[in-house]
């Protein structure tokens, strides 16, 4: 496990274990360079095998305000509008987020939210909604 200035606080059991904005489980506990704030998994980088740790809830690389998502499936059977706004989710149990859907093909969609969003996890879903209606989803890829 590595902070984002390359300090190695830890070792990890495989990174396919991990999730993003997990804070459980990590077995880093504090030391005496540490701001003391819990620590949660930022991001994966799968090329060198390391897993990236921040301190704090509201760590800046823990935020997204755009996220690709592929293999989009509409359950009208075609896109929604890009010109107006919508909402998504990108985790169970969040509220609702404003964004803007932009389209460069049937399967692929770029959502920009108003306000960055926490954890954004490769791998799982994003769906959309007008008001109480489910648009649709599909798999984020970052």
């Amino acid at each position: 496990m590595m902070t984002p200035e390359g300090k190695v606080v830890g070792h990890h059991i495989g990174l396919s274990f991990y999730t993003i904005g997990q804070r459980q489980g990590l077995g880093i506990g504090g030391s005496r360079e540490t701001t003391g704030e819990p620590w949660f998994v930022a991001g994966k980088d799968m090329a060198n095998n390391r897993l990236l740790v921040v301190q704090g809830h509201d760590h800046p690389l823990l935020q997204k305000s755009e996220l690709d998502a592929l293999d989009m499936h509409w359950i009208s059977g075609s896109a929604p509008d890009t010109t107006r706004a919508y909402a998504a989710k990108t985790r169970y149990r969040q509220q609702d987020a404003t964004c803007r859907i932009a389209l460069t093909d049937t399967s692929f969609a770029r959502f920009a939210f108003d306000e960055a969003q926490w954890a954004v996890t490769p791998g799982q879903s994003v769906v959309a909604y007008d008001g109480d209606i489910c648009l649709g989803g599909g798999i984020i890829e970052q």
